[in-house]
């Protein structure tokens, strides 16, 4: 299979691309090479190689500063899809692109499903989402993933940022009410690799494997609540994370929790974020990893 990836040095292409070209014919770009945001250059890319799988890596991620940057952060994450889509429908090429937990509202109590009404509360959250409307309206062979939390050796990323400011302050506070589950891009990776050569095209979740949390409810009542069953993982919260990261690094540093509203930041955030890996499981094959055992691979790596 003939492939090409867009957006080659974002932190999730940099472990991808190397996985990808171990089973497939592999052709990488960034954005100085190709602007998915110019039709003309993404319509020459496209028609030129005639791939059969384009992979989008390039996206805008800066949540915060989407806010007040609206234009930038549509301009890549919708218009720069679109016309990914439009390529790939015009060459015969199929798409697999990258979405977020962040196109959920968060009042969910449950791990959410890839076919959950999708409510964004940020702006970046929107961008993404009309990517996605995008990608399903225009065409009927894509992969489309979202994932949630990532960091990698690559690029800027939670974990770096705790052991900075773990050097900057004995005492860091970190919030306790925000429900997520963190996703080592390796482990993504090796997920995308499974899921491109099944051919089994769709709408995808995928993350790090994390535990139930300890408030949630019982899982009776929640089947009930809902009509649906419980994924084995339960997600975790930012403060548990940072907590994690220092006791693996060996850092003696005091974590203290805080709240969403002590902690305001630009964008809003959705408290609870957990992604239902099973569809993803069921369709690829591949069951990804625990939590742990991912930041514990990574932290032995840097």
């Amino acid at each position: 299979m003939k492939v090409v990836v867009v957006g080659s040095k974002g932190m999730l292409a940099q472990d991808l691309i190397p996985m990808i070209a171990k089973e497939h014919e592999t052709l990488s770009f960034d954005k100085d090479q190709v602007d998915i945001t110019d039709k003309k250059s993404v319509f020459d890319l496209v028609g030129r190689i005639e791939p059969d799988l384009v992979i989008n890596c390039a996206a805008y991620n800066q949540v915060d500063q989407a806010e007040t940057n609206r234009e930038a952060a549509f301009r890549v994450n919708a218009y720069g899809v679109q016309q990914l889509a439009l390529a790939c429908q015009e060459f015969g090429s199929a798409l697999c692109h990258f979405s977020t937990d962040y196109v959920f509202d968060g009042k969910s109590t449950l791990p959410y499903q890839p076919y959950d009404q999708p409510n964004p509360i940020s702006v970046y959250g929107a961008s993404k989402r009309a990517g996605e409307v995008f990608v399903q309206s225009i065409l009927n062979r894509y992969y489309l993933i979202r994932t949630s939390s990532l960091y990698g050796k690559g690029g800027n990323n939670f974990v770096y940022t705790i052991l900075r400011l773990a050097k900057e302050n004995e005492v860091l506070r970190v919030v306790q009410d925000q429900m997520m589950s963190p996703t080592w891009t390796v482990n993504l990776a090796q997920g995308v690799v499974k899921l491109i050569s099944s051919g089994n095209f769709g709408v995808y979740h995928l993350t790090d494997r994390t535990d139930p949390p300890a408030t949630a409810p019982p899982a009776t009542a929640r089947h009930e609540q809902a009509g649906r069953h419980e994924q084995a993982g339960g997600g975790i919260s930012w403060f548990e994370f940072a907590k994690e990261i220092l006791k693996m690094k060996g850092i003696p540093n005091e974590v203290d929790p805080t709240t969403s509203q002590e902690f305001i930041r630009p964008a809003r955030r959705p408290a609870y974020s957990v992604l239902d890996t099973t569809l993803f499981t069921l369709c690829s094959g591949y069951e990804p990893m625990p939590w742990q055992e991912s930041l514990k691979r990574f932290i032995d790596m840097i």
